[in-house]
């Protein structure tokens, strides 16, 4: 809800009919998310009818069992078929909004993780994941929080190193120690776990490209750090998937 209410000051979902409309990507994003949740709202109401797609069959399994596995993967089912039908919209975005669209997709990946690989996301520290991703708890607000760094504004007017320099040291931790030397694992995972092959067109040699050009990958790379040294040491990818 935080993270929705974010976007709602940042004018994203305001129509095209607004003195300052909002972005069309994101208005997409979040119709898929809304409609595949009625839709299977209604269904489980008992009205006629097939589902409309397999991402709200991820739904359905959610409705008969209301784990946090099957909610991530309701939810990303559903966030990750939108992100991939409509990235030509994402394309029309400036360099800092195609940024922090990677940014959102592969937090959200991986807190999915988390719950449901454990091992490849956290290591040995697995059995904190869980509860780390367990959206019931809260705790994955952490993950998607972007508000502190980015101004309730759009579209961003910066450069991403603007951004990039702006953010606060737990959230360059998590990003730059943890989640990108697994970005690769992270969505070869995701594709398999979701049933969306072509989420795997999103990646490319451990660099995020979604709308974002593959030579300019240095943005993924983590700056040269003490922390972030023994964060990467501490905690390595794991050589397989869970």
């Amino acid at each position: 809800m935080s993270f929705m209410s974010w976007l709602l000051r940042r004018g994203v979902l305001q129509p095209p009919s607004a003195d300052r409309p909002g972005s069309p990507w994101w208005r997409a994003v979040n119709e898929r998310i809304i409609r595949d949740g009625c839709e299977a709202v209604a269904l489980s109401g008992n009205l006629p009818g097939p589902t409309s797609s397999s991402t709200v069959d991820h739904w359905m399994s959610f409705v008969d069992e209301p784990t946090a596995r099957n909610w991530y993967r309701a939810h990303n089912g559903s966030v990750v078929s939108a992100y991939l039908e409509h990235r030509e919209m994402a394309e029309a975005e400036n360099a800092a909004e195609r940024f922090f669209m990677n940014v959102v997709l592969c937090r959200v990946l991986y807190a999915h993780a988390l719950v449901a690989a454990p091992r490849m996301s956290l290591g040995w520290l697995r059995p904190l994941a869980p509860f780390l991703g367990d959206p019931r708890l809260g705790m994955t607000g952490i993950f998607l929080q972007l508000s502190r760094i980015l101004p309730d504004e759009y579209p961003l007017r910066d450069g991403v190193g603007f951004y990039l320099d702006a953010e606060l040291g737990f959230g360059r931790l998590v990003d730059f120690g943890v989640i990108v030397p697994r970005f690769q694992q992270l969505y070869e995972w995701s594709a398999r776990e979701l049933r969306v092959p072509a989420l795997v067109d999103c990646v490319r040699d451990g660099a995020l490209t979604y709308a974002w050009a593959f030579e300019d990958r240095d943005v993924w790379r983590p700056p040269d750090s003490f922390i972030l040294r023994m964060a990467h040491r501490a905690l390595p990818p794991a050589r397989n998937g869970r």
